[in-house]
């Protein structure tokens, strides 16, 4: 029997959406019996992740999050996902408080790197990410290394994220490309998506080669990890 998937969504609600389109997308399911059943909660007023991390705001979502898994635990979820990268900041806490274990989108990710062969990983993500050093610390552990925005960088990114995709309007790709190309003149051979909101952009537009998608890596991770089969189109998710 498949195990049944928890999700901690709301994070933002698009990119939890598109997650539950990835993992339908991505299963070797020949019918609706076997895809997986999935719990979902969407909890979008669990206060902005960045903001705490930054010390912008005292209202910590640490809280918020545990209640969710603690709910997922009592519907009977035996994994959960979480398709929020900066949440994972809180990946410890909430891995002590519930039940299930958690996905490590961050962890996969930059496992998956490794044993892809990349050496240099650009980061793109929020500044609350970057910042705590999420990736940085999981990638130098597989010896890639980080490179993440200049500053100015950083503003186009954060810009993206929450004044484009979160904020439901076209995407700037001019600054996206400006961001990227940076980080590809300064060593990066495999770029990561490490934002759940920059996976709308690969999804919506032509973006080249020389990408991860971490979200991707997440509905691989829980469909393998659910016991399901995972279509050999998805085996291979840099781009």
């Amino acid at each position: 029997m498949a195990k049944r998937l928890g999700v901690i969504g709301g994070l933002g609600p698009l990119a939890t959406a598109y997650f539950y389109e990835l993992i339908t997308r991505m299963t070797d399911a020949g019918s609706d019996q076997e895809h997986l059943e999935v719990y979902i909660i969407s909890k979008p007023q669990i206060p902005d992740r960045t903001d705490y991390i930054l010390g912008r705001s005292k209202n910590s979502p640490l809280e918020y999050l545990l209640k969710v898994g603690r709910t997922l635990d009592s519907m009977g979820a035996d994994c959960i996902a979480m398709p929020c990268i900066t949440a994972h900041y809180f990946h410890r806490e909430l891995s002590e408080g519930i039940k299930a274990p958690i996905i490590n989108i961050v962890n996969e990710t930059a496992k998956y790197l490794k044993d892809h062969g990349t050496g240099t990983a650009g980061i793109m993500a929020t500044e609350g990410t970057i910042r705590s050093g999420l990736f940085q610390n999981e990638l130098v552990k597989y010896d890639i290394k980080p490179v993440i925005p200049s500053p100015d960088g950083q503003s186009l990114v954060t810009d993206i994220i929450y004044r484009n995709v979160k904020a439901g309007v076209p995407v700037n790709m001019d600054s996206f490309h400006a961001v990227t190309d940076e980080l590809k003149k300064n060593g990066a051979d495999t770029i990561i998506l490490g934002c759940t909101e920059l996976s709308m952009i690969k999804r919506d537009y032509p973006i080249g080669l020389g990408f991860i998608d971490a979200l991707e890596v997440l509905a691989m991770c829980s469909i393998t990890a659910c016991g399901a089969r995972l279509k050999k189109e998805y085996e291979n998710l840099i781009t």
